[in-house]
């Protein structure tokens, strides 16, 4: 007998309103069928009814669309996989059009944002336009920004087709685009109309782009759940492998933290800033090295470990839970040293990080193996020591 294709459906809770995150292994995501539910129940029941049955993106979307008009924004990198289908079966039901941005987060900035503002006035789309991101991180992150921002607020879908995006980015509502100086640090909070996590697209994802997405996998183990990083030291071989049912459960574990997390503190004011956990010293690499370069989970990877080294100067994790902490990183061909960057320089970047309050500067830090804390309590000095001994 076939086993069973992975399927599940969260909620994410907020203020405006709720939405589900479908995380799937049955999406025929490049073979249309030209069957489009016209309601989010029917859709759901089709697929809790049948999951041998594989239902197309499209179909899976449809019943968020609340009107006629669609742009499904894309990049050059995605558009040749699973565009056409996408497309074609919407075709049928909605007006279509289509804007294919380049791929890189060197991108990610005001001119990809104005090419997403004319496709929407090329068309004279209006208020009731629903924005379809496919694509990894930075096609999210952007249609998202878009969608805030064109005629004051429309509607948006994420189809995330990367691991980093299916676990993180495309769940929550932050969007934006990055600045010369810093990244992310132009943007909105805006929540999508739905998720949908297609575990199948993970097959065409480059081996170095399924390393970056775990980086963030492994960030909700580090800062929730020590249990869960038992499962990872156990589980990371059958990922990287594209188990996709494997991949599956880390999405769907991931995904509830966040969405848990994002309910409690949806503008980050407290509990929410935890997840960007590494992310102050990734931020600087990134920054520093030239946005693109270094992929962001490779960031966020190193700058864990400077995190989880500060952690242990504090006396917090023992040097036990820092080499755990880098073999896991290691396990998943994920980088744990950052490049040699001037002290100043990155003290400097690290001044235009979000969680700067009063001028000083807030990080994440371990207080133990799934708990973590939001703190500017530590000795300047141990930052700087921390910064100053690695050399790529």
């Amino acid at each position: 007998m076939a086993t069973p294709l992975f399927h599940a459906i969260l909620t994410v809770q907020t203020q405006s309103h709720d939405y589900p995150i479908v995380i799937t292994e049955d999406s025929n995501a490049g073979n249309p069928k030209n069957i489009v539910s016209n309601t989010a129940e029917n859709a759901a029941n089709n697929i809790a009814e049948n999951g041998a049955k594989k239902s197309s993106m499209a179909s899976q979307i449809a019943p968020y669309i609340t009107a006629r008009q669609v742009l499904i924004v894309t990049n050059e990198t995605v558009a040749p996989l699973y565009l056409k289908a996408l497309q074609e079966e919407l075709e049928a039901q909605f007006t279509v059009k289509v804007c294919v941005l380049p791929d890189g987060e060197q991108y990610k900035n005001q001119t990809s944002i104005n090419q997403i503002y004319d496709a929407l006035m090329a068309e004279h789309f209006n208020r009731d336009v629903t924005l379809i991101a496919l694509g990894g991180g930075v096609v999210g992150d952007m249609t998202g920004f878009a969608a805030a921002s064109f005629m004051r607020g429309v509607n948006f879908i994420q189809i995330p087709t990367t691991l980093l995006s299916q676990v993180d980015s495309s769940v929550g509502g932050k969007t934006g685009i990055n600045h010369p100086q810093g990244k992310n640090m132009i943007g909105a909070f805006w929540q999508p109309q739905m998720v949908l996590a297609d575990m199948s697209t993970l097959k065409t994802l480059p081996a170095r782009e399924l390393s970056a997405g775990l980086a963030e996998v492994i960030k909700y183990a580090l800062i929730m759940d020590a249990e869960f990083l038992t499962w990872l030291e156990h589980n990371l071989p059958a990922m990287m492998a594209l188990d996709l049912a494997v991949l599956g459960e880390a999405v769907k574990r991931c995904c509830q933290y966040k969405a848990d997390i994002v309910a409690q503190d949806e503008r980050e004011s407290g509990v929410r800033a935890l997840l960007n956990f590494g992310h102050t010293f990734g931020h600087v690499i990134e920054t520093h090295e030239g946005y693109g370069n270094w992929l962001h989970g490779e960031a966020v990877a190193a700058g864990m470990v400077q995190a989880a080294e500060l952690s242990q100067k504090l006396g917090w994790l023992t040097s036990a839970d820092v080499a755990r902490i880098k073999r896991v990183l290691v396990l998943a061909n994920l980088p744990i040293t950052p490049p040699a960057i001037d002290v100043q320089t990155a003290l400097g970047l690290m001044g235009h990080d979000k969680k700067v309050k009063h001028g000083q500067i807030r990080l994440i830090l371990l207080k133990s193996l799934g708990e973590a804390v939001l703190t500017n309590e530590f000795d300047a000095g141990l930052l700087t020591e921390v910064l100053s001994q690695h050399h790529s």
